[in-house]
């Protein structure tokens, strides 16, 4: 742990999951309900730096996440990303994707195709169903991760 890494003083964060070796958090991003993060425990600044049994478990949970995700959201994509540019500890981003959301097909990070003013129906009622489905998601989530 270090006093200068947002990720190792966890603080503000809607755990859904953790254990020893990860925690498992909802990214709170508004567009996108049901983004999740899986952080290391430790701070690890690469996946090589874990011994490859940690890198293998950590995998794990990643799929698991992702498992779960496809099975109750049924999203037209999923996007996984492991950058640490900004925050160099290990954490991987998960984020179902679907051709409703502002920035279909391009990243979550890029530029929107809409603003919420501009933002269709569909937009609005996809959105609305994410929010619904949440719970059950994090708590089916927490299920699954707790088996592996």
């Amino acid at each position: 742990m270090t006093d200068s890494c947002v990720l190792c003083r966890a603080s503000n964060e809607s755990l859904i999951w953790q254990n020893e070796q990860v925690r498992v958090i909802n990214a709170n991003e508004p567009d996108y309900p049901c983004y999740t993060r899986i952080i290391w425990q430790q701070h690890v600044k690469e996946m090589t730096d874990l011994p490859a049994a940690d890198q293998i478990a950590f995998m794990r949970y990643v799929f698991c996440v992702e498992s779960i995700q496809r099975h109750l959201l049924s999203p037209d994509k999923i996007n996984l990303a492991q950058f640490g540019n900004m925050v160099p500890h290990l954490h991987w981003h998960i984020i179902p994707r679907f051709r409703q959301d502002r920035h279909f097909p391009g990243s979550t990070w890029g530029n929107p195709r809409f603003t919420d003013n501009e933002a269709p129906g569909e937009w609005h009622k996809h959105l609305a169903e994410m929010n619904r489905l949440k719970p059950a998601y994090h708590q089916a989530l927490a299920l699954a991760l707790a088996k592996i």
